[in-house]
């Protein structure tokens, strides 16, 4: 378990920051924007929780818990030596699990003949911003795995939590009857 017992270093007032392997990088290194992303995803599936209860708030319960795996997999590079052996890693099960849960909600919704304009209620707005977030996450994940070794599950997991959060929000929107659907040229 981490034991924090400072919050400040100073280590970062020079614009570097350490990874999970001890190497010092850039704090505008993609690595870092990857994992900061993440981290702001989390912030805003915080925000969302504020407005649902029951398994939709359970289920996020879960998800900010797996972005803090998310983060540390993404934190401690696969080829950093011996302190990335035996890193915590996001795993298939993660994804399995985001996936069945899309599909337990998807089952009770009215097909889509429209995209969706986020809002409805507070609980689908903040979703839908999470969602946005989750998605800048997985193109900077992407991003990087065209240039360093990424964990291939987490960028799974990243890709199906935005789908989630889409399915959720219109969960939350009353099973979809108080969906925002967009109206193509409406005010042309």
């Amino acid at each position: 378990m981490v034991k924090l017992t400072k919050i400040y270093t100073r280590g970062g007032d020079k614009g570097e920051t350490s990874l999970g392997t001890g190497q010092r990088v850039p704090k505008y290194a993609l690595r870092v924007e990857a994992y900061g992303t993440v981290d702001e995803a989390n912030a805003t599936v915080g925000l969302a929780r504020l407005h649902t209860g029951g398994e939709a708030d359970a289920m996020l319960s879960r998800i900010q818990n797996d972005l803090f795996d998310l983060g540390a997999d993404l934190c401690t590079p696969e080829t950093g030596g011996e302190k990335a052996h035996g890193a915590l890693r996001v795993v298939a099960a993660q994804v399995d699990r985001l996936e069945a849960e899309i599909d337990g909600m998807n089952a009770s919704l009215t097909p889509l003949n429209s995209f969706i304009l986020p809002g409805g209620s507070a609980a689908a707005a903040y979703l839908h911003l999470a969602r946005t977030v989750a998605r800048r996450a997985e193109r900077q994940m992407v991003e990087l795995s065209g240039h360093e070794s990424v964990n291939e599950a987490a960028i799974r997991y990243i890709n199906r939590l935005s789908d989630h959060l889409f399915v959720l929000a219109r969960h939350c929107n009353d099973n979809g009857a108080a969906d925002v659907l967009w109206v193509p040229g409406q005010n042309r």
